[in-house]
């Protein structure tokens, strides 16, 4: 490298969508193994031991999140489709799942409550989105 070409940036389009996912399984790889290092006994006790499903869970909640998880990321890329390079798939998908992941974890749905849930919902992604847009440049799927 010269140093003529120092400030110069070139892009790998054909692979530079891998970096985000790419980071995130390195981080969350790294979170596993700090997991495994710091409560490897406890984990090795519920399997040679037991229970093997933990006592006292809210199945509701437990199923539901796994259940609107996969329908959300499911989503993303089918409402994307329909607007490419725009990261709509993202934004259009990601209101609905906030919003019901939100009353899924509500003790009290009172009417303030799901009020605050739904401004949430609506302001959390598109705040997101606009960013990763405008001051980064990147489209989401």
């Amino acid at each position: 490298m010269n140093m003529a070409s120092f400030p110069k940036v070139s892009i790998d389009f054909a692979s530079s969508h891998l970096v985000f996912p790419m980071l995130v399984s390195v981080l969350l790889g790294l979170l596993l193994v700090a997991i495994l290092v710091t409560r490897w006994r406890t984990i090795w006790g519920a399997f040679t031991t037991g229970p093997y499903w933990p006592a006292g869970i809210d199945h509701r909640r437990f199923f539901g999140t796994i259940v609107l998880t996969v329908l959300y990321f499911l989503a993303m890329p089918q409402i994307g489709d329909f607007f490419p390079n725009e990261g709509y798939g993202f934004l259009i998908a990601s209101i609905p799942f906030l919003f019901l992941i939100s009353l899924l974890y509500l003790h009290q749905r009172t009417r303030r409550q799901i009020v605050i849930a739904a401004i949430n919902a609506v302001l959390a992604p598109t705040v997101v989105w606009y960013l990763l847009s405008t001051a980064f440049s990147l489209t989401l799927p």
